[in-house]
């Protein structure tokens, strides 16, 4: 990268970084179950609410409890359950236009990050209805207060309900964007460990990786703050602790209860300290090729730690001592390669490997671009890529 886009680059992340403490910065309320939810909505004497949903969701019917609790309130739902893994800006008109129909007073986001986000963006739009997604992506293009908003994480990674994000695909480009402002930031979270219950452990294992991938990456910036550290200290902490034991007894409530934690701390971590980019490649192939976001992250991972080198060495090593993997005697290198061959032993142990298949040779120029675009200057990573040199990553996990 030339030297003036690097001073740019720093210049912008400097910027925010000083800007933090005057931002408006909120973690979400935590509600512990769907009766709170309930009373939390009769109490604002809300009489009607669109659920934002997937049809996966709904036809394991985790989302049956609460409708019941709904009607037997006398609360309407409005279910939209169109929702694809990577939202889309079709998916946001067509629920936006079920909440107008029906004379919606919230919106509850219940799911993975895909309906939270889609739920985010609805709002948004809900907001503001002269304006297009497309011109709202980028930072701070909202402005103004959102309706009521609940996230409900079915999966314990994405971190959604907690941060100022959301990331939609175009459905003409195909091209996957965030849109980032506080307005997103929902008002309540629910975690509730048993709507996590029947989640699948592949899905389990990568939304978990998700949420290990928001920690790093938030810790190892240069844009971090004593409580983003300690919030993505111990996400990390608990993720190495509960992933396994989720992973292998999806019953384990208390390890489900535990990984809900973890990511929405992890989540409040990063939506402050913002990522990197692992997350900036992972979401280019979220858009061109509908790779779960979980998942690519997972694989992603430990080669971008291992690109940035001595420039994340010391935090990486930070964490292995946090995890009991390495000490203070040991030098940061040493550490840092510890907590990456950590990670890969967790990656083996659930079953994640080590490339994705969906990727084509002749798409990566323009990925790399995405990524590019995507990460300078806003993400403050310990080390600055150029497309070029980002291109790397989609080699080392493209397939053979």
């Amino acid at each position: 990268m030339n030297l003036f886009k690097k001073i740019y680059c720093r210049t912008f992340q400097t910027v925010f970084r000083l800007a933090l403490p005057l931002l408006p910065y909120r973690k979400p309320k935590q509600l512990n179950d769907m009766d709170a939810l309930v009373a939390l909505l009769l109490k604002k004497r809300i009489h009607t609410v669109l659920l934002v949903t997937d049809r996966s969701i709904r036809s394991f019917g985790i989302t049956k409890p609460l409708e019941e609790k709904l009607v037997q309130a006398d609360i309407d739902c409005i279910i939209y359950d169109k929702t694809v893994a990577n939202p889309t800006t079709t998916n946001v008109e067509e629920a936006r236009e079920k909440y107008l129909a029906n004379d919606c007073q919230a919106l509850i986001g219940f799911g993975g990050g895909s309906s939270i986000d889609c739920a985010k963006a609805v709002g948004a739009r809900i907001a503001k209805p002269h304006q297009s997604l497309a011109r709202m992506k980028g930072i701070l293009k909202i402005h103004k207060k959102l309706p009521l908003l609940i996230a409900i994480p079915t999966t314990a990674g994405t971190g959604s309900e907690t941060t100022l994000a959301a990331v939609i695909v175009d459905n003409e480009t195909r091209h996957k964007y965030p849109i980032n402002d506080f307005p997103l930031i929902p008002r309540y979270a629910v975690l509730d460990p048993e709507v996590t219950r029947s989640l699948p452990p592949a899905l389990t294992a990568t939304t978990g990786m998700d949420a290990l991938t928001h920690a790093v990456e938030a810790y190892i910036g240069n844009s971090t703050t004593a409580g983003t550290r300690k919030d993505a200290i111990k996400a990390v902490q608990l993720i190495f602790q509960y992933i396994r034991p989720a992973y292998k007894d999806g019953s384990n409530m208390t390890a489900r209860r535990k990984m809900l934690y973890a990511s929405y701390l992890a989540g409040s971590a990063f939506t402050k300290s913002y990522v990197g980019y692992v997350h900036a490649v992972a979401h280019s192939l979220g858009g061109k090729y509908n790779v779960p976001h979980g998942l690519a992250n997972a694989v992603l991972l430990p080669f971008v730690l291992k690109a940035y080198g001595d420039s994340a060495a010391a935090k990486l090593h930070q964490l292995a001592i946090a995890i009991n993997i390495s000490t203070e005697e040991e030098s940061d290198s040493e550490g840092a390669a510890k907590f990456i061959e950590a990670i890969k032993e967790m990656k083996r142990d659930l079953n994640i490997g080590d490339t994705i298949p969906e990727i084509q040779e002749e798409d990566i120029p323009m990925l790399a671009h995405y990524a590019e675009k995507e990460g300078n200057p806003l993400y403050p990573v310990p080390k600055l890529m150029t497309a070029e040199e980002l291109e790397q990553f989609y080699y080392m996990v493209m397939e053979d």
